[in-house]
């Protein structure tokens, strides 16, 4: 039972308040998932800029000093700004993944959560609200996001198997729900050489959205794509640079509800996550049809 919201802003004016909306939209949901939370938030672009959210159990340590030995490393200038246990490293998006290996070789410990041209993502352990203020989520900007509170079944309680997880640049994904076949798809994604970082069965569902719009795929296509390749129960809402899904098993045993106006797109595990929106009285509201893929991009 873990609790999953969404939020894909249509109205560029709410663009200064999607942080703050999408943490009361999580915090809401809290007792739906107690173990530990997590948040993506898609800012603006920029043309000259990329970056990299890593995290460590030990920021004194492994952050200290890690900006210039990566500039000297991939030879271009560096900067981070670190909140807490994580970290946003900015570079030009050309080093991006220069940046990423040298992280890797320079702090072994050091965990890469998404990485991107707009995507920050943060998840720890604990509450959704301690999660919220550990990183100031509520001052972010953005144009949509996605967030979950997770109550683990399957898998240990850790920062790795918090949500979201991303397997591709400004991509990431939250589920509710539980895969049966996740390690003969993890197998098959290994073999095409994609990589994980634990056992979670959402992770393999990530990776597999990635793979498949690397293969040419959009969302909507790789959405549609998990109806038959995927099984088990599971509801998943996704991010992409543009865009933003979300896709329930045939069986959609677990609960969604959706609202749509003309300013935003919102998802919540439960209706409660959306009450607090702006227009919410004179919404579109229903409940997302099983087996049915619904995306919007901008």
């Amino acid at each position: 039972m873990c609790g999953i919201v969404g939020l894909f802003l249509k109205d560029k004016s709410l663009e200064p308040q999607l942080g703050s909306m999408l943490s009361e939209m999580l915090i809401s949901l809290s007792d739906r998932g107690p173990d530990s939370a997590g948040i993506a938030i898609y800012g603006a672009p920029s043309k000259n800029e990329a970056k990299i959210t890593i995290q460590s159990a030990r920021p004194e340590r492994d952050f200290r000093g890690l900006d210039t030995e990566l500039a000297k490393a991939i030879g271009t200038p560096v900067s981070i700004v670190v909140k807490s246990t994580h970290a946003v490293v900015r570079t030009t998006p050309a080093k991006i993944d220069e940046a990423r290996e040298a992280i890797q070789a320079l702090r072994p410990d050091i965990r890469v959560m998404g990485a991107g041209d707009v995507v920050e993502i943060y998840k720890e352990v604990g509450m959704p609200e301690a999660v919220v203020n550990r990183f100031d989520v509520r001052s972010m900007t953005g144009t949509h996001g996605i967030g979950h509170t997770r109550m683990a079944t399957e898998s240990a309680v850790t920062t790795m198997g918090a949500h979201p997880f991303s397997t591709g640049a400004d991509q990431c994904l939250v589920h509710n729900g539980s895969l049966s076949n996740h390690n003969n798809v993890r197998r098959e994604l290994v073999r095409e050489g994609m990589k994980f970082e634990t056992e979670n069965d959402t992770e393999v569902a990530a990776a597999y959205l990635s793979s498949q719009m690397a293969h040419g795929k959009n969302l909507g296509e790789a959405l549609k794509g998990t109806l038959s390749d995927l099984d088990g129960f599971f509801t998943f809402v996704v991010g992409t640079k543009n865009g933003f899904g979300v896709v329930r098993d045939p069986i959609a045993c677990k609960p969604a509800v959706m609202a749509e106006t003309d300013q935003y797109v919102a998802f919540g595990s439960e209706y409660r996550a959306l009450t607090k929106l702006p227009g919410i009285d004179n919404a579109r509201v229903w409940e997302p049809e099983p087996a049915t893929v619904y995306f919007w991009e901008h």
